[in-house]
């Protein structure tokens, strides 16, 4: 009896081990995105990964929402009179902003208050885009 486990045990393993080896093996790697998607995020936009990223959902003249950020929530962020906006490389206004877009904010704590503040919001051309893949 005790055998005959052996020799199923031996049987089952060899079946295992041939089928593994007659697998078919592919020598593809995978796709590796130079946005920094998947990986090494140094290749977004080094100068911008201090900043928070975000999809404008809505924006007035007081404050941004953001959706899609790396929280999983919306988030609002406040503007004061030393925010500063860039299009383009440009400098610009909080008017030039449209919902659906992406853009980074360097993001501020109010000390009275806690909410946090948008110093910087960059928009715009000087924006990583995702390449097409080939």
């Amino acid at each position: 009896m005790k055998l005959q486990k052996i020799m199923m045990t031996a049987a089952l393993a060899a079946a295992c081990v041939a089928a593994l080896a007659a697998a078919p093996q592919s020598d593809k790697q995978p796709v590796k995105s130079s946005t920094g998607r998947f990986g090494d995020a140094s290749g977004v936009a080094p100068k911008y990964q201090d900043y928070l990223f975000g999809i404008i959902k809505e924006v007035n003249q007081n404050e941004v929402i953001l959706a899609k950020t790396k929280f999983g929530v919306d988030q609002a962020f406040k503007f004061n009179k030393k925010t500063k906006f860039t299009l383009d490389g440009k400098t610009s206004t909080f008017d030039k902003l449209k919902v659906g877009e992406g853009i980074y904010i360097d993001v501020d704590t109010d000390k009275k208050t806690g909410e946090p503040i948008a110093k910087k919001v960059i928009s715009g051309v000087d924006m990583p885009s995702i390449p097409a893949e080939k």
